[in-house]
Parts: structure tokens; C-alpha cells; sequence
């Protein structure tokens, strides 16, 4: 390599080092002059190494917490509004039941800061993991299809937290749950014992789009079901430690096996968003939930896919819409605000794990 090259690429390392430090300069300043937080609910984070990455996953914790530390917004963006909480803010005293949140695919755990922080307020502790590989920003079309992945990353989260257990003294790691929309849908249920056959999943895009756009998101990087192994898809990913699960709109729940469906015997909330017959087939789980011997099956009336979304910001449909996003992510049913249809999911989520947790 020249002299004229290595000092190029010197000075680009220059650059990217003072970029960095000016970033994290700015996040403290922003951090640092935040107005004293005087709600109940607390935000920090983490990382898990997770074997079947090779690499750490990184995860939102939600807690019940005391007045103190700073007020923040988790999660906001153009599109989306954000979730109000408190960085550094002080644990409750106890210990309290987990739930892990599952995000779909190109989602991430800012989205359900909504929830999060219903459930830290009810008095859960809620970890909200980002699956690598289907993470906004962190996503592609060929680690979408290794849908085996992302129940591994929950279960290394759990692994995790409960081999630190003096980090994590306000979480009890007896009592856990899991909560899944979407693709997340189907990694809870999952970890609660359901099986994918992998014929299925290699034959879901052979006739039609299910009501989803998931074989059109495949089919525009070239990625062919066909031509890959999918094996690894059909194996038992059921983490013993998740004693009760709520599942939103779960994805590919068409290529569920009805044997491993019927062998789940863990409490199971089952939730489909949307009218009689507006519910896409691609997540439709009335069918499951008929073999599923403890569920409880509800639809949501006057609600789509997309309602489990945080609320929308005025222009965010535009900005999407100008971005080239094919999904409608702003839209609902058009019945009621997706605000009113979150407090009836936070009603419905809530009373449930309450109810299961003992609390």
C-alpha cells in the first residue's frame, strides 16, 4: 500500500473516531440537561451474547421504577411517536414477573414502548430484545427466512439475565412470559413449543401473498424458499422457562405443524387484529387456536395488522409513503384512532398476564 493511501485511510479513521466521540458528546449533552423524571417507569439496556449469532443481541429493559433519574422519549422518530420514561430512574422494590416482547420482522423494540411501559406500570419487568437480521436498519430478506433464529435470541436473553442474576435483582426469573406480534407471533410461539414444517415454508410463497407482503419482500433480493435448506426451521425451540405467552397476529402460523400446535401446554392469549374476514391469511390463527388445548382466542375488531404499531405521527404515512414503504404502517381500520385500539390491548394484555402471573 502507497504512503499517499495510508495516510487517506489514517485520516478517514481520524474522522470516524472524532464523529463517534462528537455523537456520544451530543447524546450526553442531550442526556445531561434533560428535565428530573417524575413517573413510574424505567428505561435502560443490555446485551446478551446469543450462540446461534455468534454475536450479542441487544435488548430494552422496562421496569417499575421511582421518581428520579432523567426524563426521556424511547422509540420516536418522523413517523412514530415515542414512549415517555425514565433513564436511570430508580428500581421499585421487589422483584417482578418478565415478559420478553418479540418484534415482526423490520421492526424494533422502540415500537413497543407503548405497551412496555403499560406493563412496567402494571408491575412487570419487560425486555424487548432486537433480532439481528430483522431489525429496521439491520435487515435483509435471507436472515428473514431463518425464522429459527429469533427464538434463540429470546432464549440467550433468558440464559443471560438469569446467569447474572445480581444485575437483574428486581426481575423474577420464576415467573416469564413471552409476547410476540407478528413475526415475534410465531418466535413466541415457538418458545412455547410450535413447529414449523419446513415443506410448508418452502412451499409459502407458491401460490400467492397470504394478504401480507412478505413473498414480495423475498422475491425483490432473489431469494428463492426452494433453493434453500430449511430444515433447521422444524426443530423444538420450546424454552421450558416461559411459563405463559400472548401472540399477536403471529407470521407463517400457516406452516405450524397441527401435532406440535396440539402438544403446547402452556396458557396461551391468541389475538387476531381486524374484522370477521379482514384478518390476512397469513396470520390468521383461528385455526391454531382450535388445536391449541389452553388458549384463549380473541379477534379485534375495527383494527389491521399494523395497529400493534406505536401511534403514528400527522406526517408519518407521507414520510413512509415517500420512502417507498410498501406496508400501510400508518393506517387502521378507520373506525376509531389507533390510540383507543391500544388501551383495549393494554386492557386485554394486562389482565391476562396479570391473571397468569398470580398478581
Amino acid at each position: 500500500m502507497s504512503l499517499q493511501k495510508k495516510l487517506k485511510l489514517k485520516k478517514v479513521a481520524q474522522f470516524m473516531a472524532l464523529s463517534c466521540v462528537a455523537a456520544v458528546g451530543v447524546w450526553w449533552l442531550k442526556y445531561a440537561t434533560a428535565p428530573a423524571y417524575d413517573g413510574h417507569v424505567g428505561m435502560t439496556k443490555g446485551a446478551a451474547f446469543a450462540p446461534v449469532r455468534g454475536e450479542d443481541v441487544d435488548f430494552h429493559i422496562w421496569y417499575p421504577a421511582l421518581a428520579g433519574g432523567r426524563a426521556i422519549s424511547v422509540g420516536g422518530n418522523g413517523v412514530f411517536f415515542g414512549t415517555p420514561a425514565g433513564r436511570g430512574a430508580p428500581h421499585k422494590a421487589g422483584a417482578f414477573p418478565m415478559v420478553l416482547i418479540s418484534h415482526g420482522a423490520g421492526g424494533n423494540a422502540g415500537q413497543f414502548g407503548w405497551i412496555a411501559s403499560a406493563l412496567a406500570e402494571a408491575g412487570f419487568v419487560v425486555v424487548l430484545p432486537n433480532h439481528p437480521g430483522t431489525t429496521s436498519r439491520n435487515a435483509s430478506a435471507q436472515a428473514a427466512v431463518r425464522v429459527w433464529e429469533r427464538p434463540a435470541d429470546i432464549t440467550a436473553v433468558i440464559d443471560h439475565i438469569t446467569s447474572h442474576a445480581q444485575d437483574y435483582p428486581y426481575i423474577d426469573t420464576t415467573r416469564i412470559a413471552a409476547l410476540g406480534f407478528s413475526a415475534g407471533g410465531y418466535t413466541a410461539m415457538a418458545l412455547s413449543g410450535a413447529r414449523v414444517d419446513p415443506k410448508a415454508l418452502q412451499e409459502f410463497c407458491d401460490h400467492g401473498d397470504h394478504g401480507m407482503s412478505d413473498c414480495a419482500f423475498l422475491a425483490r433480493w432473489g431469494v428463492d424458499l426452494h433453493a434453500l435448506d430449511l430444515t433447521p426451521a422444524q426443530q423444538d425451540l420450546t424454552d421450558e422457562r416461559v411459563t405463559t405467552s400472548v401472540i399477536i397476529d403471529p407470521g407463517i402460523v400457516e406452516t405450524l405443524t397441527p401435532a406440535s400446535l396440539a402438544q403446547i401446554d402452556v396458557p396461551m392469549l391468541l389475538v387476531n387484529l381486524g374484522d370477521e374476514g379482514t384478518v390476512p391469511v397469513g396470520v390468521d390463527a383461528r385455526g391454531a387456536a382450535e388445536l391449541i388445548p389452553n388458549v384463549q382466542y380473541q379477534r379485534l375488531d375495527d383494527a389491521t395488522h399494523f395497529s400493534f404499531l406505536a401511534q403514528c405521527k400527522p406526517k408519518g404515512a407521507k414520510i413512509l409513503r415517500d420512502e417507498g414503504e410498501a406496508d400501510l404502517l400508518c393506517d387502521d381500520a378507520g373506525g376509531r384512532g389507533r390510540g383507543e385500539i391500544h388501551a383495549e390491548l393494554k386492557t386485554l394484555i394486562v389482565a391476562y398476564l396479570e391473571q397468569q402471573m398470580g398478581m
